[in-house]
């Protein structure tokens, strides 16, 4: 037997070898799966029902002071966009020719404005903001828009149960692969 053919022979061995010992890890043969804690860790997304909003709450008042922080300088002081979009006004423009696009306006659950800012607001430091804060910063602009009082507090429970005035204008995808 010549050595070129030893060392293929020795190379299937060992290719064999790791392969077996990768398809107990996973099925693609890398990794292993994910523990339960590990996804949780990343399953941070609301659904529009408020279904996996957490625990806490926050106040319109709480909300301000946090929005001017931490928000304003893109936003404007009362959410009239600047660098970043315009989030308060346009009540009833949606189905005019210039549309003006805000949570009040646009948005058909109120509950996906938490999701989004806890998972992307600030933009320089994206999931920074606790809980609570995403409550107060999530009043406060449902309060800008006209949709929640001054004196609201909000929690699972308050935020899932705001009706957007917009939540009947989207129509849903026809196609039966789509549910």
């Amino acid at each position: 037997m010549r050595w070129r053919d030893t060392c293929g022979i020795a190379f299937a061995f060992m290719l064999c070898a790791f392969s077996n010992q990768s398809q107990a890890q996973s099925p693609y043969g890398i990794g292993r799966p994910a523990t339960a804690a590990e996804i949780a860790g990343w399953n941070i997304d609301i659904g529009r029902d408020g279904s996996n909003l957490p625990k806490g709450d926050g106040s319109v008042s709480r909300g301000r002071e946090v929005f001017a922080q931490q928000c304003a300088s893109c936003h404007g002081e009362k959410g009239e966009g600047g660098l970043g979009d315009r989030l308060a006004g346009g009540q009833g423009t949606i189905r005019t020719a210039k549309p003006i696009r805000t949570v009040g306006s646009y948005w058909p659950y109120a509950p996906t404005l938490f999701d989004y800012i806890r998972r992307a607001m600030p933009q320089n430091a994206p999931q920074s903001l606790s809980d609570e804060d995403v409550y107060a910063v999530s009043a406060f602009i449902l309060n800008l828009n006209g949709l929640v009082g001054a004196d609201a507090i909000l929690d699972a429970k308050s935020l899932a149960a705001v009706r957007m005035p917009n939540r009947d204008g989207f129509v849903g995808d026809a196609r039966p692969d789509v549910k």
